[in-house]
This record gives C-alpha cells, sequence and structure tokens, in this order.
C-alpha cells in the first residue's frame, strides 16, 4: 500500500508547506489538496475560516516539494470549465516534473454556488454535467485535438498544450453513488476515491468491478484510494470517543488498533490510504503523530 497525507487548506500556507514538506523527508508517497473556498459550515467549522485555493496551492507545492506525488482531492467540476481544468492541470504536472495526479468530482457544496452565483443543478443533470466534462478533459489532456459536442460542453478541434510530463497522467474521480457516479469511474478513471471504512470501501469496491465488467474493462486498471480521519491515542477507548463526536469516517487507538483497520483496508483492495492532518494535531504534535504512523503502522503494508 501507499500512503499520502492531505493537509487541509484551513491553516496557514506556511503551516501547510512545512506539512507537506515533512511528509517528504519522512517517506510518506503523496500529498493531496481539497478544492473548497469556504467551509461548508458544518463539523464545528465556521465558514468564514480562511481557506486557501486548491488549484495554486498545489502549483506552488510542485516547485517546493520535490519527491511526492501530488493530487488534487478533487477539484469541483463546477467550479472551472473542463478545458480550464485540464490546462491547470498539465501545467501542474510540468511544474512538478511529471508528478500530477488529476482528482475531480461532480461538486456538492451548497454554500460556495449560492454566495459565487455558481449553478448547483439537480443530481440527475450534475452527473450528466460531470460525465461530459469527464470526456472533454481526458479527450485534451490525451489527444492532439478534442472536438466534442454536448448539451452542457462543446469544443471544437480543441487544443490542450503542452500536454502534461507524463505519457498518460491519471485521472482519479472521487465517487460514492453505486448506480452512476461508479458507472463513471469505470469509463473514465485511472483512480477511484472515496471516504468510508474498510468495509464500505470493500462494499464499493466490489460494484465498481461489476461496472467494469459491464464495459468491457479490467478492474485491475483501476486504483483504489480512500481516506478517514486517524486518531493517534493512548488508548482504543480515547480514539473511539474523538471517533463517535466526528461526522466523517474516522477511526484510531493504539498502534495495534492503527495496524488492524490499515490491515483491513488492505484485505480490502486499497491501494493507497489517505491521511486527513485535521485529526493528528498541529505543529510538534502533528509531526510526531505522522512519525508514529510511517515508523511504525505503514511499514506492516509493503
Amino acid at each position: 500500500m501507499r500512503f499520502s497525507i492531505w493537509p487541509f487548506a484551513a491553516q496557514p500556507w506556511s503551516d501547510l508547506l512545512a506539512t507537506a514538506a515533512h511528509a517528504e523527508a519522512t517517506g510518506w508517497d503523496g500529498v493531496y489538496v481539497a478544492d473548497h473556498f469556504m467551509a461548508s459550515g458544518g463539523g464545528g467549522m465556521p465558514e468564514e475560516t480562511p481557506m486557501l485555493e486548491a488549484g495554486s496551492v498545489l502549483a506552488a507545492l510542485a516547485a517546493a516539494v520535490p519527491r511526492v506525488r501530488l493530487a488534487s482531492l478533487v477539484f469541483g467540476n463546477t467550479y472551472r470549465h473542463p478545458a480550464v481544468l485540464a490546462n491547470m492541470a498539465a501545467t501542474i504536472d510540468h511544474v512538478s516534473g511529471g508528478r500530477f495526479t488529476l482528482g475531480i468530482g461532480a461538486g456538492w457544496q451548497v454554500n460556495e454556488h449560492e454566495q459565487y452565483g455558481i449553478e448547483l443543478p439537480p443530481t440527475r443533470q450534475l452527473i450528466d454535467r460531470f460525465g461530459e466534462a469527464l470526456e472533454v478533459v481526458t479527450g485534451l489532456l490525451r489527444r492532439e485535438r478534442t472536438t466534442f459536442a454536448g448539451e452542457y460542453y462543446r469544443l471544437t478541434d480543441a487544443l490542450c498544450e503542452p500536454k502534461p510530463v507524463q505519457e498518460r497522467m491519471p485521472v482519479l474521480v472521487g465517487a460514492s453513488g453505486e448506480k452512476r457516479m461508479l458507472g463513471l469511474v469505470a469509463r473514465y478513471a485511472d483512480v477511484w476515491n472515496a471516504w468510508g471504512l474498510p468495509e464500505l470501501i470493500a462494499h464499493k469496491s466490489s460494484v465498481l468491478d461489476a461496472h467494469c465488467e459491464k464495459v468491457g474493462r479490467d478492474p485491475g486498471e483501476v486504483g483504489r484510494t480512500c481516506q478517514a480521519l486517524v486518531f493517534v491515542t493512548d488508548t482504543d477507548e480515547a480514539a473511539e470517543a474523538l471517533a463517535g463526536r466526528m461526522h466523517l469516517p474516522a477511526f484510531g487507538g493504539t498502534v495495534e488498533r492503527l495496524v488492524d483497520v490499515v490491515g483491513a483496508y488492505a484485505e480490502a483492495g486499497v491501494d493507497e490510504f489517505i491521511v486527513p492532518d485535521r485529526s493528528l494535531g498541529a505543529g510538534p504534535e502533528r509531526f510526531e503523530r505522522m512519525d508514529l504512523l510511517v515508523e511504525r503502522v505503514f511499514p506492516q503494508f509493503p
């Protein structure tokens, strides 16, 4: 398995950079950045909390942190025309020397759309639009020119130059909807991502396998990534109390407990586990917990 850190963009740039640099220096495999302009107002964080913009952060990390893989988790499709996003992604790949994974999702956060006047269509149209965007993005990144005539996007003999450094820059799709979204993963994604504990990830992964078979694709061609909040504590009971207060999937405890849960992810077929830094504390405490994970937990899953 691979293991990556997800520095929350609602922290000063200096702290985010320090976390990414520490991960790079201590053997983590990647750094992921989420695409939001404000907090959702849930989970105890007011929407006024300052939030760094993901594309700018990723370009800066591409220049400042030289080894780890970088990825968006995930760019919301409604915020940018997919042709603009394809050019952004190709540029970040050049700045990083070919270390970027383009993560894309349909978009969901209501307050961002309301405040900025960005349309958030009903679910069916939102997914229809996202499917078209995936066709546009993959075409621009992988073909010399792209012509596309859809309901939401129209391109005529369109260029995206320079192409990424990587011959096939991975496209990651964040998705949990079993009927349509995982179908789009099967058609377009090199990597799938979702929030969840091992049992849920195993179930969703089996649904993805079925979608791959429907479209004639080898399920093994789609990498499996996921994340949950991780609490490093002296007792399992303390971690369970913390996890029980979270509105997101979470687990934690002693090293032994952490090894057990990560082992369950491995058994579920997860290729890469992503650790959000928001549950690891701040400053030296965060780095100590990151080091514990990379020294005592992750080596059990080479």
